[in-house]
């Protein structure tokens, strides 16, 4: 990039830039006019001059134009006009002056923000574009936080800065000058004297400043640094936790913390000290001018219009003249910013933008016609020249599915030799080829050099010596669009991007816009200006609203055909439950999917049969109307509903006013309470003695360990009978919530009564029959017709609760819904709705297995040639992995396409899978064959088997 920002400004706004100048230059002429009209209002119909007598007359607005040689021509004679109507007319102009000044200014200063935003969009693609574009090697020595931070804040000046860059010193060093010729027009002396005077603040101010500048980059690397630093607290909070950092973090965040706020102290303390300095000498003139003006004044040798102008010039001098002296500290400090910000972002082997750009149509053609040997040739000739913004997708997904399916050759390590980051040989002059169609087991210690080698191939190592060729060309030399494509790798280091399930799954199928999103009218519009925008900036437009789905490339004919797809790879890495339980647990609304919430209620009855056949009659307790469940909470039984309003959450029910009203009036308070002191009597006789961290409390669902002292002394003060008397309204809602978490069957107090649940059921019937009709909006009440949009889809199914009374009651309850969603033909809608499911940032809210699954299933769902999997699952066990492993070769082998697969084990003993074996040890290729071939010998195969 170039490291010049003013020479970066002028080379992509040189027009604007020019238009803009001419603008500035037009509006000095209203500018030096609204300085002399006050000199003739004063002068002129305020004194008098040229109205001596009564009744004098004026023409105001003559125009004449001067011819040389000839004399003058007049335009316009004028309008004749009297003293005061003089004094109006003139006002007049001042005022049209004014406004049309401020209009100026005001299109001046939005057209400079919109430049200015333009460019800084311009700077911040460039700087992704480059991220984009680094070398591997590159991130292992940057801090995201930190990259992340210059993007967003230390380039946001450079956009401000970009409209005035050429326009603020025209402007305000025109406004200056205006001001300083229009004073030395009126009087010489107090030309001088302004002269002077600014003379002195444009040498003395910018010296001054010139600290300010280092301070301001010292400001700007903390900064900078603690942004980095936070990130990596963020992404090591488990290792913080784990080895009890935390107070040591937080030393070196105030240690870092107090250092930005000397280098800010001393920054301001500065700053105020030169403004304190500069405002001293802008007063001075001034006075100077009252003193040396007024002595001319009296003398006769200045007239009091001239003195009133040159003090009202001066008025508008020292504005500009500041601004100017600030601007040139905005320049130097801009340009230490840019060219520190491109220092970061400059990087040795950046790899080239016409490797990543959209292929175009002679690549497409290449492509189909020369197989892979046209293909870089074509792509790099088609794009090499255009720029982000000008190139188009290629062709159609159907010419691009034809080009993919041509054979591309082998792929190859040709004398190859890899290095980390510290030097240290990772593999050293291997050579290996490995032809399409076969399957290769590459096995060795940790640290053999096989999980290098699988990284080359995706080209996550670039070689130190040798290269890494598909069908003889070298890979880092071809188009992202074909090795990216041809390529596929996956390894237990995955990443998930914020988003659904379905999003990360199908990442790797969003190559390029195939089909353009369509609009109309004011989206239309908005298109338009968007696209327009984007090449005004530098920008590539393509919509991201467009569907980017390569659908061909994961075996769909068409878009309705990519969820059988999506199924296949589920099934094959064992996802599918995983994905069937999230979306049991999440909720939907009934009004967008009418159809499947009907067929959920319809389940329920279908639940019950399977039940009963199968003898689970109990395992399941219902919700029913005019019945107690007893596999539920009191709570829940006496809200016979979900809450949907705050008012009804749990933690507010006991605040309530109808509510506990309801349960006053009946008398179900008192005995709530006296159930609550009993529980907590049994608890804390129980479980005082016990460690907090006891297995125990994962069974109480109605205290914690840490409630424990609390309500020993709560039974201590309330012991001796009488209890709900003596205690407060806060005691008694802290006992009744512990009632409201009782389930009998669980917790076996033998507190639940018939007389009891019967009294529940009575207030129950009260509480939703007399509801305030504000707060029947709050509830969602259950209904055995309806479907519960609050509720998950498994308690949709269940209505009702598991039985405490089965160990594996949950497990046999989700078997058994799994089938019949089966059965009942639901089963894809409901793994549809679990695609939906967010997972967070980095995929944090997926277990480490569940991720492993997750990023093999979204290799496995593109076609490639050549599949790399480099240890993708090394979180599940021996039995898991060779499950998953015989089912994706089974997988690839019956897509009927001639597919080679690369698989750096963990588990030696499924080297048998593999047409061949690839041994590695310390760096070196010591084996290659068949693996009973390798049996046979007495080599590092055999030792590595038998270990």
């Amino acid at each position: 990039m170039e490291k010049s920002l003013t020479r970066y400004i002028w080379n992509h706004t040189r027009r604007q830039q020019i238009y803009i100048l001419i603008v500035v230059l037009v509006s000095m002429v209203p500018y030096f006019l609204s300085f002399d009209l006050p000199k003739r209002i004063v002068n002129g119909p305020i004194q008098g001059n040229g109205f001596g007598e009564p009744g004098a007359r004026q023409m105001f607005g003559a125009i004449s134009l001067p011819i040389p040689g000839y004399g003058s021509v007049r335009l316009f004679d004028g309008i004749d006009l009297t003293r005061m109507e003089m004094l109006y007319a003139l006002s007049l102009v001042f005022l049209f002056l004014v406004v049309v000044n401020g209009l100026f200014k005001l299109y001046i200063n939005t057209f400079k923000g919109r430049l200015g935003e333009r460019l800084l969009r311009r700077i911040r693609y460039q700087l992704i574009d480059r991220i984009l574009r680094f070398p591997p090697s590159q991130f292992k020595r940057m801090k995201g936080s930190e990259v992340s931070s210059m993007v967003k804040d230390e380039v946001e000046p450079l956009g401000g800065f970009t409209g005035d860059a050429f326009v603020q010193p025209v402007m305000l060093g025109g406004q200056a000058l205006t001001a300083l010729a229009f004073i030395v027009l009126q009087n010489v002396w107090l030309g001088a004297i302004a002269a002077f005077m600014v003379g002195i603040q444009a040498v003395i101010i910018p010296r001054m400043r010139r600290r300010l500048l280092v301070l301001g980059r010292e400001r700007q690397i903390t900064a900078r640094e603690l942004a980095g630093r936070v990130g990596e607290i963020v992404e090591g909070i488990g290792t913080i936790h784990a080895y009890d950092t935390s107070n040591y973090e937080r030393a070196d965040i105030a240690h870092r913390l107090g250092r930005i706020f000397k280098i800010r102290y001393d920054l301001y303390q500065w700053k105020f000290m030169v403004k304190f300095i500069n405002n001293f000498l802008a007063q001075l003139t001034p006075f100077l001018f009252y003193c040396i003006g007024g002595y001319l004044a009296l003398k006769g040798d200045l007239d009091i219009g001239q003195l009133v102008a040159v003090i009202s010039a001066y008025k508008d001098l020292p504005g500009p003249l500041k601004e100017l002296i600030d601007w040139d500290q905005t320049r130097q400090d801009v340009q230490v910013k840019f060219v520190q910000v491109v220092e970061q972002f400059e990087a040795e082997n950046m790899i080239d933008p016409s490797l990543q750009a959209l292929p175009a149509p002679v690549a497409a053609a290449g492509m189909a016609a020369a197989g892979l040997a046209g293909v870089a040739a074509a792509t790099t000739a088609g794009v090499h020249q255009a720029s982000p913004a000008e190139v188009k997708v290629s062709a159609s997904p159907e010419e691009e599915a034809e080009a993919m399916r041509e054979s591309v050759g082998p792929l190859a390590a040709v004398n190859l030799t890899l290095s980390d980051d510290s030097g240290a040989r990772l593999v050293e002059r291997v050579s290996v080829q490995i032809d399409p169609g076969e399957t290769v087991a590459i096995i060795g210690a940790a640290a053999g050099g096989g999980d290098a080698l699988a990284e080359a191939f995706a080209r996550l190592i670039w070689p130190e010596s040798g290269r890494v060729t598909l069908g003889g060309k070298d890979i880092l030399e071809l188009p992202e669009s074909v090795v990216g494509r041809r390529l596929t790798y996956a390894s237990s280091d995955s990443f998930f991007f914020y988003g659904s399930l379905r999003d990360n799954l199908l990442y790797g199928l969003k190559h390029a816009p195939l089909t353009e999103a369509s609009y109309e009218g004011s989206l239309m519009l908005h298109r338009k200006w968007e696209i327009n925008e984007a090449k005004l900036a530098g920008n590539p437009h393509h919509d991201i609203n467009s569907d980017w789905i390569d659908y061909s490339a994961a075996g769909a004919s068409r878009p309705e055909d990519l969820f059988a797809s999506i199924l296949t790879v589920l099934d094959a890495v064992q996802l599918s439950k995983d994905i069937l339980d999230l979306a049991l647990r999440t909720t939907i609304d009934p009004q967008t999917r009418p159809e499947l919430a009907e067929r959920i209620v319809e389940m329920r009855s279908a639940l019950t049969g399977e039940l009963e056949e199968a003898g689970l009659n109990g395992l399941v307790v219902p919700f029913e109307p005019g019945a107690y469940n007893i596999e539920a909470t009191v709570g829940e039984n006496l809200l016979f509903g979900t809450a949907v309003g705050p008012r009804m959450m749990p933690q507010a029910l006991a605040k309530n006013t109808y509510f506990r009203s309801v349960i006053d009036q009946s008398g179900l308070d008192r005995i709530l309470f006296d159930m609550g002191y009993q529980i907590a009597e049994n608890a804390v006789e129980l479980f005082s003695d016990l460690p907090p961290d006891h297995p125990f409390f994962q069974q109480l669902t109605f205290m914690s360990a840490d409630d424990i002292p609390l309500y020993q002394g709560l039974m201590q003060k309330l012991r001796g009978g009488n209890g709900f008397e003596r205690a407060n309204e806060t005691e008694r809602g802290q006992m009744i919530r512990l009632s409201f978490q009782y389930i009998e069957p669980r917790h076996r107090f033998g507190l639940l009564t018939r007389e009891l649940m019967d009294k529940i059921i009575e207030v129950r019937q009260a509480f939703h029959e007399n509801m305030p009709e504000d707060m029947r909006e709050e509830i969602e009440r259950y209904d055995p017709e309806r479907y519960l949009a609050s509720a998950t889809l498994m308690d949709n199914v269940l209505f009702g609760r598991i039985s405490n009374k089965h160990a594996d009651g949950q497990k046999r309850i989700r078997s058994i819904v799994s089938s019949l969603l089966n059965t009942m033909g639901l089963l894809e809608q409901v793994l549809d709705i679990g695609l939906d499911f967010n997972v967070g940032a980095g995929g944090k809210r997926l277990t480490i297995v569940q991720r492993q699954k997750l990023n093999l299933a979204r290799a496995m769902i593109r076609r490639s040639d050549f599949y790399i999997f480099n240890r993708p699952l090394p979180g599940l066990d021996h039995r898991l992995q060779d499950e998953i492993l015989r089912d994706v070769m089974k997988l690839v082998r019956g897509s009927g396409e001639h597919q080679a697969i690369v698989w750096v084990l963990s588990n030696t003993s499924l080297a048998t899978l593999f047409e061949r074996v690839l041994v590695f040890d310390r760096g070196l290729l010591v084996e290659d064959g068949h693996h009973e071939d390798l049996a046979r010998k007495n080599g590092v195969f055999k030792q590595l088997v038998a270990s």
